[in-house]
């Protein structure tokens, strides 16, 4: 998670920052190990620990909280692949958004964590 807080703050300080290109190269090479190294190794244990607890208890799926959990958990990997994609447009020097932009898309990864861990804490 805290992956997926850092990477787009990344990018808002690649999108200001452009014009050097040994700044640019320090940023891309930043992004890749933190994506490579982190981020998706995160990824597939999150995933498969979770599909492990699922399995040995599927009568929460029966609670509509649980499906509404899984919907964010979709969005949250979504929001990875984008993320990823994101970074190849860097490396290949095609980034067309701004800097307020990366800096909106910050905030996608916080809501749905709150919204996971509100469900699973509270479970309504």
């Amino acid at each position: 998670m805290a992956a997926l807080l850092y990477l787009p703050r990344l990018f808002v300080y690649h999108a200001s920052r452009t014009d050097n290109e040994d700044i640019n190269k320090l940023f891309c090479l930043m992004e890749k190990k933190l994506i490579r190294i982190i981020m998706n190794p995160s990824m597939v244990i999150s995933i498969t620990s979770g599909t492990l607890m699922l399995y040995i208890d599927m009568s929460y799926l029966t609670f509509w909280w649980m499906h509404l959990k899984l919907l964010c958990i979709v969005m949250m990997i979504l929001t990875h692949k984008y993320f990823i994609f994101l970074h190849r447009a860097f490396i290949a020097g095609k980034n067309q958004k701004s800097e307020v932009f990366f800096r909106k898309i910050n905030e996608m990864p916080t809501i749905l964590m709150i919204v996971i861990v509100f469900l699973i804490v509270l479970k309504p």
